[in-house]
């Protein structure tokens, strides 16, 4: 007897331990009572009637559905490969676990149409440099799509785009032909530049040096000016005599004397106001041979 008392206790510690359940922190229990849904259960300790009740747990972090490459033809008629990553996750556990079968592999074929459809409207170049506008537009159509499966997708990326082979080498090369012609109209443009600002210096340095010129002509003129005026000034106000200006004449007689010449011709006015000075005639006719103006 006391054997059959351990066996007992044995199967209802069994029993009992089959009923105890524990749920982990980014889980959800749905517990169901002889295959009908019964209730939901939230992370931690929770107990089962054994037999008559079991649970099935549902993980609510974001997971990732990968779709794989597909061929697209796009507007222009170019075949493209195309494939997307899908990211999402569960709102509802309930509506994820009874109203679709298989999500992964619903959410892929959706993925596949959807984005088919909306890469086969644009244009090659159009679908290249509109990926967040493609991401934006599939990810609405996957989120309304999904609501019913109790799923909300977070966010859709495109991998990649790729036209055939042929494709991308003639890109390129339209690509380089456009880089050179940029360069060439930017080299272009900066010998004009160049050329402009090299013209503008020269015609600046010439306007600077005529300025110059002016200026020193200027000031030459104006100090000759204020010298006559100075030296005119100083003989009137010293009311010279004719005995003094035949003197300076005289000086100046010397210096034009100072050669190999015998004779000097001045003009016959200086000849008179020479004579008038003392013995001063009788030098001159030796040394001086005045020449008289011609006549008119």
């Amino acid at each position: 007897m006391p054997a059959l008392y351990v066996i007992g206790a044995i199967v209802v510690f069994i029993f009992v331990a089959s009923g105890i359940k524990t749920i982990r922190p980014w889980q959800k229990g749905l517990i169901e009572r002889l295959g009908k849904y019964q209730r939901t259960a939230d992370s931690g300790l929770t107990i089962i009637i054994p037999i008559l009740e079991s649970m099935i747990k549902v993980d609510m972090r974001e997971q990732v559905v990968d779709v794989p490459p597909q061929a697209v033809i796009t507007k222009d008629n170019v075949v493209v490969e195309v494939d997307a990553v899908v990211y999402y996750e569960v709102t509802d556990p309930v509506k994820v676990t009874y109203n679709v079968a298989d999500f992964y592999m619903a959410a892929t074929k959706l993925a596949q149409t959807n984005l088919r459809n909306l890469v086969g409207d644009l244009a090659l170049d159009e679908s290249l440099t509109s990926r967040e506008v493609i991401n934006t537009k599939l990810r609405q159509i996957l989120d309304d799509a999904t609501d019913k499966w109790g799923t909300r997708v977070t966010r859709v990326e495109l991998q990649k785009i790729e036209p055939p082979k042929d494709v991308m080498e003639a890109m390129h090369r339209q690509m380089k032909a456009e880089r050179d012609r940029r360069a060439m109209i930017l080299e272009a443009e900066g010998s004009k530049q160049s050329a402009i600002l090299k013209a503008e210096g020269q015609a600046e340095a010439i306007k600077k040096v005529a300025d110059a010129d002016r200026y020193q002509k200027l000031t030459v003129a104006k100090g000759e000016g204020e010298a006559i005026q100075t030296v005119y000034g100083a003989i009137h106000a010293g009311n010279p005599s004719n005995d003094l200006i035949a003197i300076k004449y005289l000086e100046a007689l010397q210096k034009m004397a100072d050669g190999q010449a015998t004779k000097i011709f001045l003009p016959y006015e200086a000849s008179a106001i020479l004579g008038s000075i003392a013995g001063i005639g009788e030098i001159l006719k030796e040394k001086v041979s005045p020449v008289k103006p011609k006549e008119a």
